[in-house]
């Protein structure tokens, strides 16, 4: 069925993250929180950049940091006794 699009999530997949946007003259820093774990990473980047892609560049990297604190999977693969 043709529909409208679907939007795309403004936070790729993570629950609620909260953006602080503080601009510092020619440069704009932005905070990324994550609420459940309390990470928080920041970001700067060229006040002519554009909200929506520093956004995206504050996301990668949050999502980045927490997939890093991620323990290793386990190797499912061989027998197991």
């Amino acid at each position: 069925m043709a529909g409208k699009p679907q939007p795309k999530s403004r936070n790729l997949g993570l629950g609620n993250v909260i953006f602080e946007f503080s601009a510092m003259g020619n440069a704009v820093k932005v905070c990324a929180i994550d609420p459940d774990s309390g990470l928080e990473v920041s970001i700067v980047g060229p006040v002519n950049a554009g909200e929506e892609a520093l956004r995206r560049t504050a996301m990668a990297k949050l999502r980045y940091m927490l997939d890093k604190r991620q323990p290793p999977s386990l190797d499912r693969r061989g027998v197991f006794a």
